[in-house]
C-alpha cells in the first residue's frame, strides 16, 4: 500500500496542528511528567528508605533499583501491546483517546494506592501498576504526533513533550516537598493533577478507524510484530539503539544525583542543592527542546542535532566524573539539560520519520518508548552496583559518558533522514 493510496486514517498528516492542540498536548505532558518524576526523584526513594530502615545507603538504592527494574519489565510489555491495541481500536471516540483515558485512570489510581503501602512488596506492586498506566497513556499520546502532526512541525511539537518534563521535575518535587507533605498526600496530589491536566486533550478530535480497515489481531501476530528486523529496517534499528544508549547515559548521570550529593560530595544541604541542580537543568532543557526542535524543522535536519546533543551529555558526565565539585555539578547540569532537551525533541521527531509501517505507528512508537522508559527504570540498580563495586561515583559517571557518546555514533548511521 503506497503513500498515495493510503486511507486517510493512515496517511501522513499535512495540515499543521493549531496552537490550542499544542497547548493541550503540553499541559497533558506536564501532568504526566509530574506524576512520574516526583515519585522517582522524591516520593519513592523516601518511601523505600522508610520501610527498609537501613543505615547503609547502598541498600536503599539497590531496593529502589529492584523496584524500578521490575516496573521496567512491565514497560517492555505495556508499551508495544498498548500501541498495537490502539492501532486496531475502532471506537467512535477515535483510536488513541480511549487509551489515553484508560492509561490516565490506571496511573492515577495506582499512585493513590501506592501512597498507602507499608511494605516493600506493596510498593513494588503498585509502582509497577502505576508505570503500566504511564505506558498505556504515553504510548497512545505519542502516537498522536505521527497521526496528526506534519513532518515539518514535529520537532517543535516534540519540544512541547520535552519542555514539560523539565518543568514537571522541579514543580512536582517542589510540591511534594513543600506543599503536599507526606507520602500519601504527595502521591494523591500527583494523581489528581495528572487527571486534571490530561483531561483537556481528550476533547480534541481523533481520527476514527473504520471497522473494515481493522487488522486481524491475535496474540501470536502481536508477539511476532514486536520484532522489527534491523536488516530490513536499519534506520529504525539505529534510531532505537541510539535512544537506548543515550537514555541509559542520561539515567546514569541523573537518577543517583541525590546520593552523589549526599555521599559523594558529602553536601550537608544535599536536598536543597538537588533542587538548584534540577532548576538549572530545567531551564536549559526548556530552552534547548523548544529552540532546537523548531530549528531542526526549519532546516530539515535531525541527525546532526541528535549527534551533538548526545555528545554534549557525554561531556557533562565526564565533568562530574573527573571534577567532583558542586560548582562543576551546576555547569554539568546546564550542559546535561542543553543536550538532553535537544535530544528529547529532535530524536522524537526523528523516530516518527523512521517508522516501518503507517498502519502500526502506535505499536512501533511503543517499541521506541521502551528505549526511554526501561533505562530510566533499571539504571538505578545498575548504577548502585557500579558505585558499590568501585567505591565511588567516578565509574558511574564515566559509564554515563561512554553510553552518551556511543548513542551519538549510533544515530550517525541513520541514512533516510538528514
Amino acid at each position: 500500500m503506497t503513500q498515495t493510496t493510503l486511507p486517510a486514517v493512515y496517511a501522513e498528516p499535512t495540515r499543521k496542528v493549531t496552537g490550542r492542540w499544542i497547548a493541550f498536548f503540553a499541559i497533558a505532558w506536564l501532568g504526566i511528567w509530574m506524576a512520574q518524576l516526583a515519585p522517582i526523584q522524591k516520593l519513592l526513594p523516601d518511601q523505600v528508605t522508610a520501610q527498609l530502615k537501613s543505615t547503609y545507603w547502598v541498600d536503599n538504592v539497590v531496593a529502589f533499583g529492584i523496584i524500578s527494574g521490575i516496573s521496567g519489565v512491565c514497560a517492555i510489555v505495556a508499551y508495544p501491546l498498548t500501541g498495537a491495541l490502539s492501532d486496531r481500536t475502532t471506537s467512535r471516540f477515535g483510536r488513541r483517546r480511549p487509551w489515553i483515558a484508560i492509561g490516565a485512570v490506571v496511573f492515577a489510581v495506582s499512585l493513590v494506592l501506592l501512597g498507602a503501602q507499608t511494605s516493600i512488596v506493596g510498593i513494588g506492586v503498585f509502582w509497577s501498576l502505576a508505570l503500566t498506566g504511564f505506558c498505556i497513556l504515553t504510548a497512545a499520546l505519542t502516537a498522536t504526533i505521527s497521526d496528526q502532526v506534519p513532518v515539518d512541525q514535529r520537532g517543535y511539537v516534540s519540544g512541547w513533550l520535552s519542555a514539560p518534563q523539565a518543568i514537571g521535575i522541579i514543580l512536582g518535587v517542589s510540591l511534594v516537598t513543600y506543599v503536599f507533605v507526606g507520602t500519601f498526600l504527595g502521591y494523591t496530589a500527583m494523581a489528581v493533577l495528572l487527571l486534571v491536566l490530561v483531561l483537556p486533550f481528550l476533547f480534541l478530535p481523533d481520527a476514527v478507524l473504520p471497522p473494515e480497515l481493522k487488522q486481524k489481531m491475535t496474540f501470536g501476530a502481536i508477539v511476532e510484530s514486536l520484532w522489527i528486523s534491523p536488516r530490513e529496517h536499519p534506520d529504525f534499528g539505529w534510531t532505537l539503539l541510539s535512544r537506548v544508549l543515550v537514555n541509559f547515559g542520561n539515567a546514569f548521570g541523573t537518577t543517583l544525583l541525590l546520593y552523589f550529593l549526599q555521599f559523594g560530595l558529602k553536601d550537608p544541604h544535599a536536598e536543597d542543592d538537588l533542587l538548584v541542580l534540577i532548576l538549572i537543568y530545567m531551564v536549559f532543557v526548556i530552552i534547548a527542546s523548544l529552540v532546537m526542535g523548531r530549528w531542526s524543522d526549519r532546516i530539515g535536519r535531525r541527525k546532526a542535532f541528535v549527534f551533538l546533543s548526545s555528545a554534549i551529555q557525554g561531556v557533562a558526565a565526564l565533568l562530574l566524573a573527573f571534577v567532583p565539585d558542586l560548582s562543576v555539578a551546576m555547569v554539568a547540569a546546564g550542559l546535561l539539560g542543553l543536550g538532553y532537551g535537544c535530544f528529547l525533541s529532535v530524536d522524537q521527531a526523528l523516530a516518527t520519520q523512521v517508522l516501518p509501517d503507517p498502519e502500526n505507528r502506535g505499536k512501533d512508537l511503543g517499541i521506541m518508548n521502551i528505549a526511554t522508559a526501561v533505562p530510566q527504570a533499571i539504571a538505578p540498580l545498575i548504577g548502585a552496583g557500579v558505585v558499590a563495586a568501585m567505591g565511588g561515583f567516578m565509574g558511574l559517571f564515566i559509564m554515563s559518558g561512554v553510553f552518551a557518546f556511543a548513542g551519538a555514533l549510533a544515530v550517525a548511521r541513520v541514512k533516510a533522514v538528514r
